[in-house]
């Protein structure tokens, strides 16, 4: 933890932590609900959104590898039990109890709409208090961002089998 690093933060740091240790676990959650899903999916164009879903679980994993990272260098803990996941969520989890294409794409474009809200408002939170932690946001919700185009995509080439 850098003494410096985090004095430049202009805002409460024990409250920033508490909201990326929130979003810390919302993406240990999309990485599940990802990974799992492109286990248990079937229906048509399964092979096409099995690629997709891996793709976005690899994302998801990385955007908590980045924000650990930050609540590491601002002197918190990431949430260590997964149990926590379920505690702090923003976002929850839908498990894909049904596992067919339309229902898993349609779960996946309600959590990406979900994570979109919650960099928003974390990047209004950091644009001016915190430019480190505003920077990975960005790098994030973009990711968020294409996550959601790319699902509602492959929901609408779904819908027009």
């Amino acid at each position: 933890m850098g003494t410096k690093g985090i004095s430049i933060v202009d805002m409460d740091v024990a409250e920033l932590l508490g909201l990326l240790n929130k979003s810390y676990c919302d993406e240990w959650l999309a990485y599940y609900q990802y990974w799992i899903g492109a286990k248990v999916i079937k229906g048509p164009m399964k092979e096409a959104v099995i690629a997709e879903l891996e793709q976005h679980a690899t994302e998801e994993l990385n955007h908590a590898l980045l924000l650990s990272k930050r609540i590491i260098q601002l002197g918190g803990t990431p949430a260590t039990k997964p149990e926590q996941w379920y505690e702090f969520t923003n976002c929850g989890y839908e498990a894909p109890d049904s596992p067919f294409v339309e229902t898993i794409l349609k779960q996946n474009i309600k959590g990406e709409q979900c994570a979109i809200g919650v960099y928003q408002s974390l990047m209004q939170k950091t644009i001016s208090t915190d430019p480190v932690t505003y920077n990975i946001l960005l790098q994030i919700l973009e990711q968020e961002v294409e996550h959601e185009e790319d699902l509602q995509t492959l929901l609408e080439d779904f819908e027009l089998l």
